[in-house]
């Protein structure tokens, strides 16, 4: 490892750092705008110029590498002046327009030049003006503030793999664009905002409504998918403005995708902020306390074993377990969690979930994609898959339907009964699998949410076993869910005999007489015939439109709640804003309900409650970040059909209740060719 000195300093450094780099680590700060850790160095902007002994002139630090003896000063009379000369340049043709920019107060151009800036500028000649380039309904450009640093053109090649941003021109004429002025045919594209280090590129929906320093700012987790992506909720009175993401190494990195950052706009359309009950097939405005005296009623005349519960796809452990607990004091045990219908059994942890970890890809040498499409199910995971196959530490087979993923994919057909093929042996993949140091399997929602998705999970364990992916040192079986309830509802044994394929089914033979639906809006209403539906949730969405009694819960940014990733990491979302109207957290609904039916949960606070959970899942007791997994038998021997495996979502935007609601979501969707009234592909390009 090299020894240099810094400023007199002596600092030891890995092989390959940079001399920024060594700077950082012996606690000297270098400006840089081109220069991002996570991106390949452009060494462009060339603010980062320090002097090293015996060079003639000053060096760019982030594009020198560190060496054995180097002699580096960071704060010399030269480099000042060489920064000063730098910013000079950087500023000729900036427009200054700080007062009317949205990225004021959040500047690194802004701060930068107060550091390390002239106090008075000698240019007195014309600047230039470049147009506005058109980027989709995400990303607003001003493309005259634009310093070339190529940030986000090195966003989109290197992390979201698309090619849609580049540069035409050289020099002065240098124009940053989408080649076609496309929207930018990414699920990722708004991150580019977060990289730009001036105003070139804001976001488009956030435009002119608030300034940084407004903002109260509560840090949380996304529920948009399984991911549990760490962000940053920024809100102003008593609504969300804008969603960032916060640095999580093991999850997200510093990257979310654009549902998670946009769709927030959704929190404020279609809300349900006081109770209805349906009296003479009408929805009607009530009180609490007729809400629950018309539940109490129609209890009143149901057996133990015609009550169910369904969980939704945005729930928190702690709804979860009050209703698991509610339903318990009434007699019965019938919370199914997998809403969805995938055939996965709580029964076995490493059954159902990411066990080699998010961060374990980096692990990975081969990777087999069985029924799912990372790219729109979860794109911060499919960015980093992307990051290791274009680097070619990674390569990536595929059984499924054929998507662009952005990076180069071994496709095996979309028969599901390849998988049987591959456990002889003779498969390409097999050769593969064998083949590979850590091997790593994913098997999404597409291919367990049939019905013979119980067979197809056997047979991706037996592949597991076969190719020594459940090793002590290594655990490459992984399941990939779509939804941010699914893991916590799994890990809670939220499993009900039968499945939902039992519950529609007892439903529609009016063996089921009463069903609560914590926020279950992806459930086929008029497959649960004429049962009594109580929904709870935030959103006038599909399980309000059917339900009987509507009672007005809490959406993530409004409570404080626990979530599970799809890894089984155990996080902590916090609220930002209060639930508007008589909206009320999940949680407490269900402890004042209990007492209308004289079973009065036993806790009476958010406290009382973690503890009870605790109970169910001891790792939420100890303290722990994740659910403790050993291998064990999943799945079920059985015929898989020959039936195509289809992707298990078919429009990113419009997933869940909040994103529907959402109008810029609306027009992402648009924009990105999805027809209104079959949420599929239509192959325009907006």
């Amino acid at each position: 490892m090299p020894t240099l000195k810094i400023n007199g300093k002596e600092v030891t450094v890995e092989a390959g750092a940079t001399i920024l780099q060594a700077c950082e680590q012996a606690g000297f700060e270098i400006p840089r705008f081109c220069y991002h850790e996570r991106l390949s160095i452009a060494g462009n902007c060339r603010m980062c110029l320090v002097e090293m002994e015996r060079s003639p002139k000053p060096i760019a630090s982030c594009a020198m590498p560190a060496a054995d003896g180097m002699a580096i000063y960071t704060d010399t009379p030269g480099v000042k002046k060489a920064r000063e000369g730098v910013m000079e340049f950087l500023l000729i043709n900036h427009p200054l327009d700080c007062p009317i920019c949205d990225q004021g107060g959040e500047c690194d151009l802004q701060d930068q030049a107060l550091l390390y800036g002239r106090g008075k500028t000698r240019y007195q000649e014309n600047k230039r003006a470049v147009e506005e380039k058109h980027m989709g309904p995400l990303v607003k450009t001003v493309m005259t503030r634009c310093i070339h640093c190529t940030r986000c053109i090195r966003f989109a090649t290197e992390v979201a793999g698309v090619e849609d941003i580049g540069a035409l021109g050289r020099g002065e004429h240098m124009e940053v664009t989408t080649y076609l002025e496309k929207t930018i045919d990414s699920e990722l594209s708004g991150n580019v905002i977060d990289l730009c280090p001036v105003g070139a590129l804001t976001s488009k929906p956030y435009a002119f409504t608030a300034r940084s320093w407004e903002l109260k700012k509560t840090e949380s987790i996304d529920v948009m998918d399984a991911l549990g992506s760490a962000i940053r909720v920024d809100s102003r009175g008593n609504e969300v403005m804008r969603i960032l993401p916060r640095l999580n190494e093991e999850v997200n990195e510093e990257w979310i995708s654009d549902k998670t950052r946009f769709a927030c706009d959704g929190l404020k359309y279609r809300r349900l902020d006081r109770p209805y009950v349906r009296v003479r097939g009408k929805l009607k405005e009530a009180t609490w306390g007729q809400a629950f005296k018309a539940i109490a009623k129609k209890l009143k005349r149901a057996k133990p074993k015609e009550i169910a519960g369904i969980i939704g796809d945005l729930s928190d452990l702690e709804a979860m377990k009050a209703l698991k607990d509610l339903l318990a004091g009434l007699g019965s045990k019938r919370l199914e969690g997998r809403s969805d219908g995938a055939a996965l059994d709580p029964a076995s942890r490493s059954g159902f979930l990411f066990n080699s970890t998010i961060a374990g890809l980096e692990q990975a040498d081969y990777v087999l994609l069985v029924g799912t499409n990372p790219r729109e199910e979860a794109p911060v995971l499919n960015a980093r898959i992307g990051r290791l196959a274009r680097a070619g530490a990674l390569k990536v087979g595929r059984i499924g339907a054929v998507e662009d993923l952005t990076y180069k994919v071994e496709d095996f057909g979309d028969d599901p009964r390849t998988l049987e093929q591959i456990l002889t042996g003779k498969h390409a993949a097999a050769r593969a699998l064998k083949k590979a140091r850590k091997p790593l399997l994913i098997v999404g929602m597409g291919a367990l949410r049939r019905r013979d998705g119980s067979a197809i999970l056997y047979a991706a364990r037996a592949i597991a076993e076969k190719f020594k992916m459940n090793r002590m040192d290594w655990n490459g079986f992984n399941v990939l869910h779509s939804a941010a309830s699914r893991a916590g509802a799994l890990a809670l044994g939220l499993a009900a005999k039968g499945g939902m394929e039992a519950i529609t089914r007892d439903a529609k033979a009016g063996k089921l007489k009463v069903l609560f639906l914590h926020g279950a809006d992806e459930v086929d209403l008029e497959a649960l015939g004429k049962a009594y539906l109580i929904y709870i949730g935030h959103h006038g969405d599909r399980g309000a439109e059917g339900a009987d009694v509507i009672l007005p819960g809490a959406a993530y940014t409004e409570k404080d709640g626990t979530y599970i990733n799809t890894e089984g990491r155990i996080q902590q979302g916090f609220r930002a804003i209060f639930p508007p109207g008589d909206a009320r957290e999940d949680w407490t609904i269900f402890r004042a309900l209990s007492e209308v039916l004289g079973c009065t949960l036993p806790y009476d606070d958010l406290a009382g409650l973690r503890r009870a959970l605790g109970e169910d899942i001891p790792e939420i007791a100890a303290g722990e970040a994740m659910l403790r997994s050993q291998w064990g038998k999943f799945g079920k021997k059985g015929k898989i059909a020959a039936l195509k495996l289809k992707p298990s979502q078919t429009n990113f935007y419009f997933t869940n209740a909040i994103a529907r609601a959402s109008k810029t979501m609306a027009e992402c969707s648009e924009a990105r060719g999805f027809s209104a009234s079959t949420n599929k592909r239509t192959g325009t390009d907006g």
